[in-house]
């Protein structure tokens, strides 16, 4: 998987190109209208699969799994890795506690730190993630064969690259 860290800054991959203008325009054909569509349609297929009453629904997932594989521990880890900002994950985090699914648990060696752990309930429902994530994301790709898989991977790569070099070079204006 390739560096997706904002802060990083690659070089644009090319010349800008004006396949969109303002005269002809059309929001259903941008690719940002149809990667959000895309997104949308996972995000509700994942949701009606995992969620139950009591469950934790589409957003509340991805802290779970990040915390589940151990890719954060802290709130502002956390946070980070599911690029929230600090009082959006705050929100998140109550709502997940309330549900017994995680607790917060303050450093001994840092009291600015505060740690977030899965319980037992939290790490049973963040290793349901994996395979519903793949089966949804499997049958959305219906039809594509290996290469077109991998070229459409590679093209939004190439889309997340763009977006980083052009957020650095706006960030050093």
């Amino acid at each position: 998987m390739q560096d997706t860290d904002p802060t990083t800054s690659p070089a644009p991959l090319g010349p800008v190109p004006d396949f969109y203008r303002p005269e002809r325009y059309c929001a259903e054909d941008s690719v940002g209208y149809l990667m959000r569509r895309v997104l949308n349609a996972m995000s509700q297929a994942v949701d009606g699969r995992l969620c139950k009453p009591d469950s934790p629904t589409y957003p509340q997932w991805l802290p779970l799994h990040k915390l589940h594989v151990g890719k954060a521990q802290t709130v502002a880890e956390l946070a980070r890795e599911c690029m929230l900002d600090a009082g959006s994950m705050t929100r998140l985090l109550d709502r997940l506690e309330a549900k017994g699914l995680c607790r917060r648990v303050r450093s001994v060696t840092d009291r600015r730190v505060v740690n977030i752990e899965l319980t037992d309930e939290g790490s049973a429902a963040a290793q349901q993630v994996p395979e519903v994530l793949c089966q949804v994301q499997n049958e959305y790709l219906a039809g594509f064969d290996t290469d077109e898989w991998n070229q459409l991977k590679s093209y939004l790569h190439r889309i997340l690259d763009n977006t980083q070099a052009f957020a650095a070079q706006a960030a050093k204006k």
